[in-house]
């Protein structure tokens, strides 16, 4: 009888907490709580619609969406999001369907812990 592997995606998130430190100064803690409260959401609205753009084809709408959510992630810090939405972009735009398949599966895997990431770090003391 033939054994069926199980892969499991557990791939750590690196978060750049100077970010969320220099958003805080800047902003106060009111006004950094609010941005962040908005990245978050807006990212995640934006990862369900890349997926779409991707099961539609909209490639241009793809890439778009995925360099907003750079510029988000950049914005509060979380490092590993940015680098793999970047990867996204580049492989949509070398016609790599593979790739492109592949990282935005990855996107959408490290989409949730990242963001649980920075939720729990807007828990600790800043």
């Amino acid at each position: 009888m033939a054994k069926l592997a199980v892969l499991h995606h557990e791939e750590g998130v690196r978060v750049n907490p100077d970010c969320l430190v220099a958003l805080y100064a800047e902003l106060g803690e009111a006004g950094a709580e609010r941005v962040v409260a908005r990245a978050m959401e807006e990212m995640n609205a934006r990862l369900s619609e890349m997926q779409r753009f991707a099961d539609d084809g909209d490639l241009v709408g793809l890439m778009r969406s995925a360099r907003i959510v750079v510029k988000m992630a950049d914005q509060i810090g979380l490092t590993s999001f940015t680098m793999v939405a970047l990867d996204v972009i580049a492989a949509t735009h070398a016609g790599d369907h593979a790739g492109q398949a592949a990282t935005l599966a990855r996107l959408l895997r490290i989409g949730d812990r990242s963001l649980n990431a920075v939720w729990d770090l807007r828990d600790m003391t800043i």
